[in-house]
């Protein structure tokens, strides 16, 4: 079970490797945000085990912003970088110009930015990639100054010449800086970190989409990425995610992955579950739901 001690720090274990879960945003949100043609009483047969972690008491979805730290017995390797700070452009107002306490929930997680060998994000989109930088005399810096950052080729190539302002906003400050520094390893859908931690081809969310995969004395976690995003999705793979880039295709990944891991040991390290965050997926009465 995660250790609970502070609000922003959880820990795991899988085998030999601790992960630590470290917040950067909790917000309270309506399904309407996130899901086509849903309201919050579509959520109802799923009350009993959704509620009070993952909904809360007026069913606004609880999605928490993470990062998830791995510490395997090669490296330290940082998966998604959350929102950032002191960025502007975004697509959410409420995220512009933030000053959260990111760096500090870091050193209380034991980690400082140069201890980090690997930083992947699951994929670039802007809650996902913005403490890949920080501001420094008015210009964006890589926040991690040690590692390598592995940035999908086919996720860059869905990005690089998207017109839209925001996402431009979100590639000129949480992408190019990177790049431009010389930190960047190009990577593809299937690739090993080490012999421990690898990436999982989860694609439908964005095309270069990819989960982590952790695998240690015989104990297996999967970090989902926005495969998907809320426990609910669990019971209901074919709900589908308004951002998601191909619809069709996300449903179908997230139906096998569900299909796959139910019933089994496998610890789903949920990238935007709340408290506890670490679950595994279930049958109960022919429905699928979330055991912790």
């Amino acid at each position: 079970m995660p250790d609970t001690s502070t609000p922003t720090v959880q820990t795991f274990r899988i085998g030999s490797v601790q992960v630590a879960k470290v917040v950067d945003v909790i917000e309270p949100t309506s399904p309407r945000f996130l899901y086509v043609e849903k309201r919050r009483e579509d959520f109802d047969p799923y009350l009993d085990w959704l509620q009070p972690h993952f909904l809360d008491a007026e069913k606004r979805l609880l999605l928490s912003i993470h990062t998830f730290l791995i510490q395997s017995k090669h490296h330290t390797v940082l998966i998604d970088t959350c929102v950032g700070n002191e960025k502007q452009g975004l697509a959410f107002p409420q995220w512009n110009g933030r000053t959260g306490p990111y760096l500090q929930n870091l050193a209380a997680a034991g980690y400082a930015p140069e201890a980090i060998d690997y930083v992947f994000c699951t994929h670039m989109n802007l809650d996902h990639s913005g403490w890949n930088t920080q501001l420094r005399d008015g210009r964006c810096v890589p926040t991690f100054p040690n590692a390598k950052y592995l940035f999908n080729r086919r996720e860059w190539e869905h990005w690089k010449d998207d017109p839209t302002p925001e996402d431009q906003a979100v590639v000129q400050q949480n992408i190019l800086p990177i790049i431009e520094a010389g930190q960047v390893e190009w990577v593809d859908n299937v690739w090993a970190i080490d012999d421990e931690v690898m990436l999982l081809p989860t694609p439908g969310h964005t095309p270069g989409h990819c989960s982590v995969q952790v695998r240690s004395n015989g104990r297996t976690a999967i970090v989902t990425g926005d495969m998907m995003i809320h426990p609910v999705q669990i019971a209901e793979p074919q709900w589908s995610q308004l951002a998601d880039a191909d619809k069709p295709l996300a449903i179908q990944t997230r139906t096998q992955f569900v299909d796959q891991h139910c019933d089994t040991d496998t610890l789903i390290l949920g990238t935007h579950f709340n408290t506890p965050t670490a679950v595994r997926i279930v049958s109960e009465g022919g429905k699928k739901q979330v055991k912790w």
